[in-house]
């Protein structure tokens, strides 16, 4: 640190320290406990005790700043002598096997990790045996020293989160010297949508202008009136030729989806939405300020104008205004309802509901304006030719869910018998309809299941709405509570009825065989479809978001099996990487971000099976690679977590097996360090990458801005 640094540093903390100390310049263990935001005591206790140097039970200002400067400005020497004294609980010199129990068990707390007493007494014992290396049943000083340095990231930034509590902020914070929407890396991954946005804007210009000079002779209000009128004949139509999903997944599957943002056309029909809101405000504006000049020389005032027939304004009986305000009142619901804090504050049948008015608005503008028509025979007879074919498909010979299973964190995985002539592509979604939890509620979700598999479709559904809450607590209670006495008593008719739709066998609490009729409509094309295409795939999937490529990685290992080869003189069996017409892929990367132990377990078997797969030798390096984060668990920089994460480190390679998860793949703490990551990736030079994501779209500009830096094709799972 300079001098001006150091000087900013002191006050920094001073100020912090004045904040929580009080009136008595002191802080006591529970202030401490608050300021370090540590979850269990021990650390907090042992971190006091190191700090309170006096043995007052307390911390003065001068005592706070020479421990920080330790751990701050101290040299390794230093730093890794205060973690000595934290681990050795009594005083003594040496840090026995009870007391490396004691503090790997307070890791365990600190990092939300959950583990038998057996396997802690193995992660104890990993760690001490290789620490101890003069076999004296204790770890003196330099025997820890010598074991931290075979973990050289830990040696690299060696801290506790007191010390970055009290850091100050970062002034030298640069800004990009140029914005991120101007680079030539942004342009280049976002040429189809920026040009099919120009596009798009030029063609909204030139129906403005053309209908405003048609109607020059009506005033400025009147033209522009008709400018914005002209606007969304053709918006309220387009907005619906964007969620023709039969006929864009069809699209997928030609050459048009190298031209057109196909992959984008969710975000594409809320760009329309909101311009027809605009368009519809200005539209409604300017017709009250041209009703306000036509009041003012003919008999009819302004109200009548607005919200009567009798003026006579509109090509069906005068209806033009009226229509026009209930329109407005439409549009506004809908565009409210649709909003991301509706639909992502588990209210989405707000967002369904509100959404089915898009009918009204439909047949209003039929009345509403004498030129709709034109703009909708052609999209609307599709769109209604989709909606028959949808509910032909999805009505004849509804399906069946025979399986269920509920998972941690509120997860329902439903295994539905596949219809015979069900064809979908990995990563695909369906709309699904259960009559028993909701008789008119269709609610997309992504196959989590693989083409090849032939019995059976996989949905894994996360309980965050009340739909979603409602399938969950159904199948959660038990058998005899599903059956109401009043519906069974009604009618022998009924009673069969509602019998063949309960749970007709049960294994365990959580899972069950059952018989219960729903209606599928579907599949549609996700932008997952384009994996085969490239050649070095990152998967990444945040939560639930792991869903669809549960479905391609299951895919990629069926294909991936067929190329095996298999030595006919010695048990040596090898995949040839062959590219064809059906695979390009060369590597996979699968990143899976959980923010909990318990998330692992939705599909710890799948990648069980996966690992297995890929325990043979290959030529080029492995196929697959999978890449766990868990983020609850604190990073291995950090004091609370060091012990935890050698031991764990040291047990996966002596068991070759990760003690969170069960895997081969060691189940990383923290966030993923996106720009080591694909870096890593692209020193491979496997070919051309592209990312595909799936989760929270906070995440989702974070990795996307990445992979306009390393010149990565980024797609993101929307639906």
């Amino acid at each position: 640190m300079s001098l001006d640094e150091d000087a900013r540093w002191l006050e920094w903390v001073t100020k912090q320290f004045e904040s929580i100390a009080g009136d008595d310049k002191e802080i006591d263990l529970d202030e401490f406990k608050t300021a370090l935001k540590v979850k269990e005591s021990f650390f907090a206790e042992r971190f006091f005790a190191l700090f309170d140097s006096d043995g007052s039970s307390s911390i003065s200002l001068d005592e706070l700043l020479k421990a920080l400067d330790l751990l701050i400005h101290g040299s390794e020497t230093d730093k890794l002598r205060f973690l000595f004294q934290v681990y050795d609980v009594d005083g003594s010199g040496s840090i026995d096997p009870d007391e490396l129990r004691t503090v790997l068990k307070s890791c365990l707390r600190e990092s939300a990790i959950s583990l038998p007493e057996e396997k802690l007494d193995d992660l104890t014992l990993a760690l001490f045996e290789s620490a101890d290396k003069d076999n004296s049943g204790s770890i003196t000083f330099e025997e820890l020293k010598a074991e931290l340095e075979n973990f050289p990231e830990v040696m690299e930034n060696l801290t506790i989160s007191a010390a970055n509590w009290l850091k100050p902020p970062d002034l030298d914070q640069k800004k990009r010297q140029t914005p991120r929407y101007l680079t030539r890396a942004y342009w280049h991954n976002n040429s189809r949508k920026l040009l099919f946005l120009v596009m798009y804007a030029l063609l909204s210009l030139l129906l403005f202008i053309g209908a405003m000079l048609q109607n020059s002779h009506g005033g400025v209000w009147f033209m522009v009136a008709k400018g914005c009128g002209q606007c969304l004949n053709f918006n309220c139509t387009f907005v619906m030729v964007l969620m023709l999903r039969r006929c864009l997944t069809w699209l997928r599957a030609t050459w048009v989806v190298r031209v057109l943002p196909l992959d984008q056309n969710i975000l594409l029909h809320q760009i329309v939405g909101y311009a027809i809101l605009c368009y519809t405000v200005v539209h409604t504006t300017a017709h009250i300020f041209n009703f306000v000049q036509l009041a003012e020389h003919s008999e009819f005032s302004l109200w009548e104008y607005l919200l009567t027939t009798r003026p006579g304004v509109g090509w069906v009986k005068g209806t033009a205004s009226l229509t026009g305000v209930i329109l407005q009142v439409f549009i506004c619901l809908m565009v409210l309802c649709s909003s991301t804090f509706v639909r992502r504050s588990g209210h989405f049948e707000v967002f369904y509901w509100s959404h089915l008015s898009y009918v009204w608005v439909w047949s209003l503008l039929m009345v509403h304006c004498a030129n709709f028509w034109k703009w909708f025979v052609v999209p609307g007879l599709v769109f209604l030719l989709e909606k028959i074919v949808g509910i032909a498909v999805s009505r004849m010979g509804g399906l069946y869910i025979v399986e269920v299973n509920l998972l941690p964190s509120k997860v329902t995985h439903l295994v539905i018998k596949r219809p015979q002539f069900f064809h979908f592509k990995p990563g695909d979604y369906v709309y699904i309809n259960i009559p028993v939890i909701a008789k008119y509620e269709w609610h997309p979700f992504t196959i989590s299941s693989a083409p090849e598999q032939s019995d059976s479709l996989w949905l894994h559904v996360r309980s965050m709405g009340q739909w979603t809450n409602r399938l969950y607590e159904y199948f959660r209670q038990p058998e005899s509570e599903a059956l109401s006495p009043k519906r069974l008593t009604t009618s022998l008719r009924d009673r069969r009825q509602l019998l063949r739709a309960q749970v007709s066998q049960t294994f365990g609490e959580n899972h069950r065989f059952c018989n219960i009729k729903c209606y599928v409509d579907g599949p549609y094309g996700t932008p997952t479809r384009q994996i085969f295409a490239s050649e070095h795939a990152v998967l990444i999937g945040a939560g639930i978001g792991i869903t669809p490529f549960a479905s391609i990685l299951q895919s990629i290992m069926y294909r991936y099996r067929r190329r095996k080869q298999n030595c006919p003189n010695c048990n040596y069996s090898w995949c040839e990487n062959i590219k064809d017409s059906e695979m390009k892929l060369r590597k996979v990367d699968f990143i899976w971000i959980n923010r909990d132990q318990k998330s692992f377990e939705w599909f710890v078997s799948l990648l069980t099976k996966l690992e297995m797969d890929q325990a043979d030798e290959e030529p080029e390096g492995r196929f697959l690679e999978m890449h766990m984060y868990m983020t609850s668990a604190l990073s291995k920089n950090d004091m609370k977590a060091i012990g935890l994460q050698m031991a764990l480190d040291l047990l996966a390679k002596k068991e070759k097996r990760d003690s969170i998860t069960g895997l081969r793949t060691r189940t990383q703490p923290g966030r993923p360090e996106w720009g080591k990551v694909f870096q890593k990736v692209s020193e491979e030079k496997k070919g051309k990458v592209h990312v595909f994501y799936c989760g929270s779209p906070a995440l989702a500009k974070v990795i996307k801005a990445q992979c306009e830096q390393f010149g990565f094709n980024f797609y993101k799972e929307n639906f």
